[in-house]
């Protein structure tokens, strides 16, 4: 069954979508060992902004701000998409590379294990990384999209 949007939906979502900002980044990494250790390590980072997380980082500042202006803070200190993809992406191999290293500790896993996936995740990550400014800089034009 296909949904037909009228061209006013339409432009609803591409309103929303170009105007949308990430605030904050999320990466988390589990690592199951075959000696059956399991070892998880998660990270948040939060984008120069005020959010409106419950008692979160700027939580008071939004509730002093007028109606509106608390969108208005979130939408210009937010990152584009393209940001964000740059963000998740250094994130996610600081993530990966502390879940390897708490792997290593626990003695889960030898270092040349560690050290042989320290390599592997900083080149993977690396090619990562440049897959996203290159796509972005395709893509995005600076006003979220891409």
């Amino acid at each position: 069954m296909s949904i037909k949007l009228t061209d006013e939906q339409k432009a609803e979502i591409k309103y929303v979508r170009d105007g949308l900002r990430i605030t904050k980044v999320v990466a988390t990494r589990g690592i199951k060992t075959r000696t059956g250790g399991d070892y998880f390590v998660g990270m948040s980072a939060a984008w120069d902004s005020i959010q409106e997380d419950a008692g979160g980082m700027g939580a008071d500042m939004i509730d002093a701000l007028d109606e509106g202006e608390a969108q208005a803070a979130a939408v210009q200190n937010g990152m584009t998409r393209k940001q964000a993809k740059v963000a998740a992406t250094i994130l996610g191999m600081e993530v990966d590379l502390q879940a390897t290293s708490h792997a290593l500790g626990g003695g889960a896993i030898t270092e040349q294990e560690h050290r042989r996936a320290t390599n592997a995740i900083k080149r993977n990550y690396s090619q990562l990384l440049v897959s996203a400014v290159q796509n972005g800089k395709a893509k995005d034009n600076g006003n979220g999209e891409g």
